[in-house]
């Protein structure tokens, strides 16, 4: 490995991504992970990770040339979203608001995935097909006993991220006591491309608008819920889960979509608030090797996008260029990110944590807010250009 390389551990969407923007800047990073064969789609199965991707994050995409080569069949724009409260609370943004005709694109990691793992190959990028195990005097000791000596090491590998863990880079992780429970749904009535929200007393729960199938309009969801639930609830056999999915879904939506049907397998993850140092002399992270967020505003593959743009940019500079890992450049990358991280970490936990009290008064001044909020046109563009 030439002294001045970058090598890139983590092959998923925020690694790849990554690698190509590094790429793009004119360096000749390597790829260390697994990668993955990507099969026929058939047309009416979706995988089950599906993502919101920001106006940012499309601009970024665009840049990189994966906005292009992606199925736009596959992808749905959300040019609403409807938020609410758990008594009669309620907030709507629009994309008109703030002059746009979209808030966010909503698509499945797979095929993100696919299209940045063709460009990563089509830019020559070294690809070694192998696991990180260790880290050792700046040396990279893989699983299949290769060893790399990079300038630059960058952990894209995950919120477990071995990297980090190596590098004995600092992390806080608190965690909710909740899981994300995920799946896609039949719904009666067409979505109308808007994103849907309640903070309900059994948790919180998102609606995402997708492509519509032969069996009519469909949704992903996104269901917070504690932990403890989620467990009970994917122990059930396949029928009595479903039917008790829809049975909650319909009083938690108010029957908003119509008649709800599962279509596809569920899922869980654990929720936690997690946050890092981001660096280390010679290594950086990024994406949920660096911070995990609550989901609920959509938001940690954004953040982890905004990542691999900054490293890139931020190690592209003339200063930095033949000192890729001086802890200099990468503690400037650390402070350029630092704000984004924070407050969107912050705006989601302290959400969430609004809506956990259950007590009257809370509840009836949380949804006051809400009401409040909806009828003042510069906050709720203030919000959506937040999110942007």
């Amino acid at each position: 490995m030439t002294p001045n390389s970058i090598l890139i551990c983590g092959t998923g969407i925020v690694g790849l991504a990554t690698t190509l923007a590094f790429s793009r800047q004119g360096f000749k990073p390597q790829l260390l992970g697994p990668r993955k064969t990507f099969h026929d789609t058939d047309s009416q199965q979706y995988y089950p990770r599906v993502y919101a991707l920001s106006p940012a994050s499309q601009q970024f995409l665009h840049e990189l040339g994966i906005w292009g080569l992606l199925n736009h069949g596959r992808v749905t724009s959300v040019r609403a979203m409807d938020i609410y409260g758990d008594a009669r609370g309620y907030v709507g943004l629009d994309a008109w608001q703030v002059a746009k005709t979209d808030l966010a694109w909503i698509i499945e990691s797979s095929e993100l995935e696919r299209v940045l793992q063709q460009l990563v190959i089509a830019a020559g990028v070294t690809w070694h097909d192998d696991k990180f195990q260790s880290l050792s005097d700046g040396s990279v000791i893989s699983e299949a006993g290769q060893r790399f000596t990079p300038k630059l090491l960058v952990g894209a590998d995950g919120a477990q991220s071995p990297v980090r863990a190596a590098a004995a880079i600092t992390t806080n992780r608190v965690p909710y006591g909740q899981s994300g429970v995920v799946t896609h749904l039949n719904a009666e009535h067409a979505h109308d491309n808007i994103a849907r929200q309640w903070f309900s007393p059994q948790g919180i729960v998102a609606l995402l608008p997708m492509p519509t199938t032969s069996d009519g309009p469909q949704v992903s969801l996104v269901w917070s819920m504690p932990t403890d639930k989620a467990k009970a609830l994917l122990e059930l056999a396949d029928d009595s889960r479903n039917q008790r999915l829809q049975a909650e879904l319909s009083d938690i939506t108010g029957g908003s979509l119509g008649q709800l049907s599962v279509r596809s397998p569920v899922y869980s993850f654990p929720l936690t608030l997690q946050h890092s140092q981001m660096v280390a002399p010679g290594v950086a992270l990024v994406g949920d090797a660096a911070h995990r967020i609550h989901p609920l505003a959509g938001q940690g593959l954004n953040l982890g996008l905004a990542d691999a743009k900054t490293l890139a940019a931020t190690v592209a500079t003339r200063a930095s260029r033949s000192h890729p890992g001086s802890i200099q450049t990468l503690r400037r990358y650390r402070r350029q990110r630092a704000e984004a991280i924070f407050l969107m970490g912050f705006a989601c936990d302290s959400l969430y944590h609004l809506f956990a009290p259950q007590v009257a008064p809370a509840v009836a001044l949380r949804n006051i807010g809400m009401n409040v909020v909806n009828r003042l046109p510069f906050v709720k563009r203030l919000l959506i250009e937040g999110a942007s």
